[in-house]
């Protein structure tokens, strides 16, 4: 299948700060690649120049294989979904539509089975005279990406479109983008900070921190199989064991723990022994509570409860370390049979060391951690 997008070791410097750092990436047609970061990562930079609202310093971007160097942003098969929408107030949802079609001297009947086509592609067909202000958050997120897709562009590119709804709204909209994206057959480029967006709606997904992509992979291949401390933070839930590397008797390696306990590692974890720090990540559905005593398969915990956090399927408890001051999260089942677990029990997690990875340990922080 060719490249939609191919983009070849791209850099922007702003002064001596260096915004985007040699980033390459190809997107298939037809396919919905996410770029997912934190604030301040490069990604709102990296899709302007892509877009032709910045020049790049260094490298290449080519749309179907043809460089885009010179080329000006209203010359470039793209187009741009902005978080704010930018739909048009005064004039109503059939004009907004035909905007960018009259703007490059479109006239007549074409216009009118352009715009009614796409009304009806994005679920919208008897909304073509309502005002702006008359539709719905969903349905006005909508308009902006049909005003887009008529013209036809190679790519769309979309700036956190989600941002400005609300939870509930947000919710429904990923399942109603990835729908439409399926249905239309247009390349999207989405760029987000938030990792379930990325993870439900994408193919694939580049995780970028600090102005270079640590990643890219399906959604599946970034949660399961993280390459770095910063991506097993950063996609999913994960819980944080801070240890060191020893050999134990029989020559396995082990992780010790602050509280002096020695867990099994993976068989895929490769590195060698040493008191450097590590980072050790168990994610909260891999921990069983009370695991069986002596069970051999399990590495095993002890720990305080400190809340139940009730949020139907995705319920946890909150444990702490004894020991330490380390806070787990830790799955509860859906079987209830740990209802009769209260506020500061000891229990017992464990987890199948095959369940667990191991990173050297890293200065980024998801929060603000002590």
């Amino acid at each position: 299948m060719r490249n939609a997008l191919s983009v070849q070791n791209l850099v922007k410097r702003f002064g001596t700060f260096t915004a985007v750092n040699n980033v390459s990436f190809d997107v298939e047609d037809g396919k919905f690649f996410s770029i997912l970061g934190p604030s301040g990562c490069g990604k709102t930079t990296l899709l302007r120049m892509i877009a032709g609202f910045y020049q790049q310093d260094e490298g290449t971007i080519l749309f179907n294989g043809q460089d885009m160097e010179g080329v000006a942003p209203n010359k470039r098969p793209v187009n741009l979904v902005f978080q704010n929408l930018a739909l048009f107030p005064m004039m109503n949802v059939h004009e907004n539509v035909a905007f960018g079609l009259r703007r490059r001297g479109e006239k007549g009947a074409a216009v009118e089975r352009k715009v009614k086509d796409m009304l009806e592609r994005v679920g919208l067909p008897e909304s073509g005279k309502k005002e702006v202000s008359q539709l719905s958050g969903g349905q006005k997120q909508r308009i902006a990406i049909a005003r887009c897709l008529v013209l036809e562009p190679t790519v769309l590119l979309l700036d956190e479109p989600l941002g400005a709804l609300d939870a509930k709204l947000r919710e429904h909209m990923k399942v109603e983008l990835k729908t439409l994206q399926a249905k239309v057959g247009t390349t999207f480029v989405y760029i987000t900070h938030d990792q379930s967006e990325a993870m439900v709606m994408s193919d694939r997904v580049a995780v970028m921190n600090n102005g270079a992509f640590e990643q890219i992979g399906t959604p599946q291949e970034l949660y399961h199989a993280p390459s770095s401390s910063f991506v097993a933070q950063f996609v999913g839930a994960n819980n944080k064991l801070s240890v060191s590397l020893r050999r134990g008797e029989g020559g396995e390696l082990l992780a010790r723990y602050a509280n002096g306990l020695d867990f099994r590692l993976s068989p895929a974890c490769s590195e060698e022994a040493t008191d450097e720090p590590f980072d050790l990540f168990v994610r909260p559905e891999s921990m069983v509570i009370n695991p069986p005593e002596g069970d051999g398969r399990f590495n095993s915990l002890p720990v305080t409860v400190k809340a139940i956090l009730f949020d139907g399927g995705n319920s946890r408890l909150l444990v702490s370390s004894e020991g330490t001051t380390d806070e787990f999260t830790v799955a509860l089942p859906q079987t209830r049979q740990f209802d009769d677990i209260k506020v500061r029990d000891t229990i017992r997690v464990g987890w199948d060391p095959s369940a667990s990875l191991c990173f050297r340990k890293s200065d980024w922080k998801l929060y603000d951690e002590e």
